[in-house]
């Protein structure tokens, strides 16, 4: 609960926040045109990732291996990718820190301790 609090309500608010001041400090144009091109740049970021991820996947399939890391960074670079094109300077650091490769392997066992412990506490349920 306090999660989705603080991802609907406080990260908005910190969004808007900092609008203003770039607004203040760069001006409203420069700050509307470095909202659009950071759309652009992770956009583009994220299609060249996610095309070595799908690389990646496929050679650990053919190798006989389940791409289960591969999955990882290609979540990893879906997120980072849709934080991209959200409007804010929070998501577009946060969704840089997920689609570039050396930050996506430090937040990679993080995320995959996450995922585990759900599991083995049976919060995610597979329904068939």
């Amino acid at each position: 609960m306090r999660f989705l609090l603080f991802l609907f309500i406080v990260v908005p608010a910190l969004e808007i926040g900092l609008f203003i001041l770039a607004g203040k400090t760069i001006g409203g144009l420069a700050t509307i045109a470095l909202i659009i091109a950071t759309g652009i740049l992770g956009a583009y970021l994220a299609k060249q990732q996610e095309l070595g991820v799908l690389r990646k996947m496929q050679e650990q399939m053919r190798s006989g291996y389940p791409p289960g890391e591969a999955l990882i960074e290609g979540v990893c670079v879906l997120f980072g990718g849709l934080l991209l094109l959200t409007p804010g300077f929070i998501s577009d650091i946060t969704g840089l820190l997920l689609v570039l490769p050396p930050t996506r392997k430090m937040v990679q066992p993080a995320l995959l301790k996450m995922i585990k412990s759900r599991i083995s506490k049976k919060q995610i349920y597979i329904y068939r």
